[in-house]
């Protein structure tokens, strides 16, 4: 039986404890962030977090040259663009005026034109011109080596507006001027026509149309071109509207910049890079 004293010993209730509070979500997030950060700082300290810090720091560094390179890649195929724009969208007047029947046109073409264009005719606008007369009485056309010649640098012509393509119609001319002495031969000229894959029925139907009068007037402007720029020799080169060499009597003259192919190459990138090829008359 209990007695009085050890009741009053007793307390009447036991002390109420107040009830846990539970924790906002703030600070359950702060506290998710320090075990976090304190992980990672365990984990930066271990031999594989270490490990793993170099590789993502190699990669980055990896990355970032790639970034670089790509970047200097681009810079470069801008710079290539605008050259090749330059070259094309201002190409150098190159121009030979010849006579179709003249050796000395053979010559020019075989030894100096023909080589270049190998090497630069994306780069150049190349035009062929003819050296004669036209006659004021009758809207007629008078050639050094006669009405053949006429002919011969009638059919070239029309091989040029036909194929204008100078590798193409250039190929022709260089064809028909190594036999120089057979033009207007129609031999000649089929030979020619098949080896440049041209249309011999085209090349008539050009030099014949409106019975021959286009065809003649096609010539009297190109003579007329020649004697504006004041050509008076075949073979003349002109670059960019200045006379650059001249083959005249089996001798190259005037060619202040040399009389090879190498050295019209030279003079023709020379120009193209300084951007001094502004269209020249």
């Amino acid at each position: 039986m209990t007695s009085t004293n050890d009741m009053e010993k007793q307390p009447l209730l036991e002390a109420q404890r107040e009830p846990e509070r539970e924790p906002t979500l703030s600070e359950l997030q702060q506290d998710v962030r320090k075990a976090q950060r304190a992980y990672m700082r365990a984990w930066s300290r271990s031999t594989s977090g270490k490990l793993h810090r170099w590789i993502m720091i190699s990669v980055t560094l990896i990355l970032t040259m790639f970034v670089i390179l790509c970047m200097v890649l681009m810079v470069e195929d801008t710079l290539d663009d605008e050259d090749e724009g330059r070259y094309f969208d201002g190409r150098v007047p190159l121009e030979a005026h010849i006579m179709s029947k003249c050796p000395d046109a053979k010559d020019c073409l075989h030894d100096m034109i023909l080589p270049a264009m190998q090497n630069i005719s994306h780069k150049v606008d190349f035009k062929l011109s003819y050296i004669g007369t036209n006659t004021v009485d009758d809207d007629g056309v008078i050639c050094m080596h006669g009405p053949e010649e006429c002919l011969g640098n009638i059919i070239e012509l029309c091989a040029a507006q036909l194929y204008p393509d100078p590798k193409t119609y250039l190929g022709f001319v260089m064809c028909m001027t190594r036999e120089y002495d057979d033009i207007p031969k129609r031999t000649l000229v089929e030979d020619c026509a098949l080896e440049h894959s041209m249309s011999m029925e085209d090349l008539n139907n050009c030099t014949n149309q409106d019975d021959g009068s286009l065809s003649v007037d096609m010539l009297r402007a190109s003579f007329n071109r020649t004697a504006e720029a004041g050509v008076t020799k075949s073979c003349t080169v002109r670059l960019n509207g200045q006379t650059r060499c001249i083959r005249d009597g089996g001798e190259w003259k005037d060619c202040d910049g040399g009389s090879t192919a190498q050295d019209l190459v030279a003079d023709i990138l020379d120009q193209a890079y300084s951007g001094s090829s502004e269209v020249a008359a």
